[in-house]
């Protein structure tokens, strides 16, 4: 059994959106070698999250954050007196920070619909970093 780990990092440019991460994300898995297994995607941050969500078009992605918005108002919560945040914070533990994708014969085994997404709730930020984390094996 083999563990591979790496960083990617990413620069948003909203408060909240959703980001496809999903072309790094398969780039790590091609480049460790491991062809069956399991792949953790997990966003380093308390206001941030990782989602699995359909990307033909961004109206999902839209829903998601109008949703989350509906669900965890800005402005409403006790933690907003410290640093304006509370939302977000509510926004990153509902969705969670990490989601985990079976390796299929060197590939993410994702259906045609599905993307890896990275839900920014406090930016925008120049630098996010997701840890990625692959644990199989190398043969057939």
């Amino acid at each position: 059994m083999l563990i591979k780990q790496s960083f990617i990092e990413i620069k948003t440019t909203a408060r909240e959106a959703l980001y496809d991460i999903t072309a790094p994300v398969k780039d790590v898995v091609a480049q460790s070698g491991i062809k069956n297994g399991l792949v953790s995607i997990y966003a380093q941050g308390a206001t941030a999250a990782i989602m699995i969500q359909e990307n033909w078009d961004e109206s999902v992605q839209n829903d998601v954050i109008n949703f989350l918005r509906k669900l965890a108002p800005r402005g409403v919560w006790e933690h907003d007196r410290q640093d304006g945040n509370g939302d977000a914070h509510l926004k990153a533990g509902l969705v969670g920070p990490s989601e985990t994708v079976p390796v299929i014969g060197g590939a993410l085994g994702l259906s045609t619909w599905q993307n890896i997404f990275f839900c920014e709730f406090d930016g925008p930020r120049v630098r996010r970093k997701i840890l990625i984390t692959i644990i199989g094996g190398a043969g057939p």
